[in-house]
Formats: structure tokens, sequence, C-alpha cells
């Protein structure tokens, strides 16, 4: 393992052109590979979603129906472009593209894989391992709603604008959470880099992959991870922005065509990012049984088994996203906004300091189990104190009164 703790080596040393030409390589590939992830998670969705409805979804474009996000692709690619007479027209162009850009900067820190040999090359299976990986996790995902907001405020349009204000107010409710989350991953970890962090995760058998991963040690935050991720992404049932029954289509109201699609595009890349986010931090990436008749610098080893297992978790996450889409109905938006303001934000901060007790245990060399115990009794005790003293719904309303 301690070679995957070091350095990316394809930066290590003279950076010659066809170094260059590698990061190009790694670019084009990650940005097609998730532009087809995209096209076969709708076509998924749709199928599943028919399956569970007792319908046969898309059927026709392609071998089951497979080539009918392409054929939808296409037919907005060459629909008319409309822009409203009242829009800022350099804002309402630019905000499609504020929407996309970020999904695909959080999926350049993924790691994929270990160490593999490109054009001569050894290098990491990910586009780039900044030194503050989670740090450009959390960064990102705030961006994000820039292109939401601009979008809304740029139409000259009431219902875009009431969408992305609810963006916005999503967001900070759901953002704090969120990078709570991650705290306990970190602390366990004691880096910021994604690819560290899978590499102290990083196991070959079916026990350390058990016993090594963070996901049984930070269950409460893997499950607030998942909730907030998808209500960073607007994934349902925390669709609010651009809830049809009250806002007609919500911040995209007035986009058409091409740009509508690059919207749509995002909210389905976003959620293919957050699971592999979700993948890096909690599930160790790539670690997987290899197959021991091989040896460990093989091919299959080093470029297909850690792959294979990569996306077998991926599409656990994925499916599970699915799930939730054709099971719940949309959220009321005050329980949206207490789900995360009364619940995952205070879980948040006990169970960060939870982990951290149980971290300092281990290094003091104190009883693990006990004070494991004792921290998780006293983060109940305080979150009762915490949630009695929260004004309920009824008093609110009196008190508005």
């Amino acid at each position: 393992m301690s070679h995957l703790l070091a350095l990316d080596p394809l930066l290590s040393g003279h950076v010659s052109w066809s170094v260059f030409f590698v990061v190009v390589i790694k670019v084009v590939v990650a940005f097609a590979v998730l532009l087809v992830a995209v096209m076969l998670y709708i076509w998924a969705m749709r199928k599943v979603i028919a399956d569970m409805q007792n319908r046969i979804g898309p059927n026709r474009a392609g071998p089951f129906g497979v080539l009918q996000t392409l054929a939808d692709g296409i037919k907005l690619f060459f629909k008319e472009q409309s822009i409203p007479d009242s829009a800022d027209r350099p804002v309402f162009r630019l905000a499609p593209y504020l929407s996309i850009l970020p999904a695909f900067l959080l999926f350049c820190v993924v790691p994929i894989g270990a160490s593999v040999s490109i054009l001569g090359h050894q290098t990491y299976l990910q586009v780039v391992d900044l030194p503050m990986g989670a740090l450009w996790i959390l960064a990102m995902s705030g961006v994000g709603v820039y292109g939401v907001m601009l979008a809304g405020w740029s139409s000259g349009s009431k219902y875009p604008l009431l969408g992305s204000v609810r963006a916005s107010a999503q967001l900070l409710s759901y953002e704090a959470a969120f990078g709570l989350s991650i705290l306990g991953v970190l602390v366990l970890a004691n880096t910021l880099s994604t690819h560290d962090i899978v590499a102290k995760q990083y196991g070959t058998s079916w026990h350390t992959i058990i016993t090594d991963a963070y996901w049984p040690r930070t269950l409460v935050a893997f499950v607030i991870f998942l909730i907030a991720a998808c209500a960073e992404v607007n994934h349902p049932p925390f669709d609010l922005v651009e809830a049809e029954q009250e806002l007609v289509g919500g911040f995209n109201t007035e986009y058409t065509g091409i740009r509508f699609a690059i919207f749509f595009l995002a909210e389905f890349m976003n959620v293919i990012t957050m699971s592999a986010i979700a993948v890096t931090l909690f599930l160790g990436g790539p670690s997987g049984p290899l197959i021991g008749s091989l040896s460990a610098d093989s091919f299959v080893n080093t470029w297909v088994m850690p792959t294979f297992w990569f996306l077998v978790k991926l599409l656990a996450l994925l499916f599970a996203t699915v799930w939730v889409r054709a099971s719940l109905p949309r959220m009321r938006y005050d329980r949206l906004m207490a789900l995360g303001w009364k619940w995952l934000i205070e879980i948040a901060i006990l169970w960060v300091l939870v982990t951290a007790s149980v971290q300092v245990a281990k290094d003091e060399g104190w009883n693990v189990a006990v004070t494991a115990a004792g921290a998780f009794l006293i983060a109940i005790v305080a979150y009762g104190g915490l949630y009695a003293a929260m004004p309920k719904a009824g008093e609110q309303v009196e008190e508005f009164r």
C-alpha cells in the first residue's frame, strides 16, 4: 500500500510533451466517460422505473431503447434557441456552462484505480490528485449553485427567479451537513487527498475491505452524506427548485434547445459524480479482491479489477438513487428545511465529536469500546436536549401570528 501513498509519479519529474499528452488523454477520457455514463444512467433509470411501474419504457431507439437518450439530445441540439427580451443575455448564455463545469471538475479528483502505465509513464488512474482534494469537493459542490442562481436571475421572469432563490436556500441548508459528514472521514484518514483516503482503505481481501473501509465507523455520516448530496444535486425528493406544480419548470423555464439539455445533463452528471465521491470517501473506491493467480502488476490486477470494483460500488449507489426517485414523493418545503436545520446539522456535528473521541482513544491507548459507548451516549443526550429546546411547528405559527 505504501506506493499508493506517494505523489503522482507523472508529475514528480520533468514535465515533457509526452507528460502533457497523458494529462490531455486523461481529461478527454474522463469527460467522454461521464457523457456516456449520463446517457446510460438516464436510460437505465427510465427502464428501472418502468419495470417498477409495470411499464415497458424506452424500446424503440437502439437495442432495448439504449439510444433513446442520445436521440433526445440530438433533437434538443437542433431545436431553436430562444432568449427572452427581458433577459440578461451574456449571463443567460453563461449559466448552463457554470452548472455543468463543477460536476466535471468534481469527478477529476475521483481515483478509479492505482498506479498504471500510459504512454510509458506511471500515473494514477484519476485526472488529478490534489493535496486538498476534500476541500475541492466542498468548493465545487458550492459553486454548482451559481449556474442555477444566475439562470433564474438572468431570465427576467418571476418563476425562474423563485426557483433560483429556492436553490440558494436549499444549498445553504444542506451544505453545512454535507461538509460535516466528510469531517469524520478526514479525521480517520488524516489527509485531504482523495487518493490517500482511498489508499488507507485499500484492501485485496474481503476481510481487509470490511475492516479497513470507513463506512462501518462512519455509518451515520455516510447516511447524512447521501441525504445531503441528494439535496445538493436537486435529486428527488429534494427537487423543489424545479417543482412544476408551483414554478412551471423552475430556474430553467425560459431555456430551450441545447441550453436546456446542458442543465438536464448537469443534473444527472452531478448524481453520478456525487455517487462516485461517496464511493471514494466511504467505500474504499477501487478497493476489492484481486485475481490471486495473476501477479499484482498484471494488466488485469492493475487496470481491470480496480475499475470493476469501483463500477460495482458506483452502480449500487446509482440504483439506490433510482429507487429513491421512483419511491418517494417530493417533500414539502418547510419539511425540507426542517430536515436540514433541525436534524442533519446537529446529528452531523455530534457524530464528528464521536468519531474524534474514538480516534483520540486509539491514539492515546484508551479503552476504545468504553470511549465509543460513552461518546455515543453523550451525543444522544445532547441531541435530546437540543431537540427539546427547538420550537415546534405549531409554536412558530402562533408566534408569527
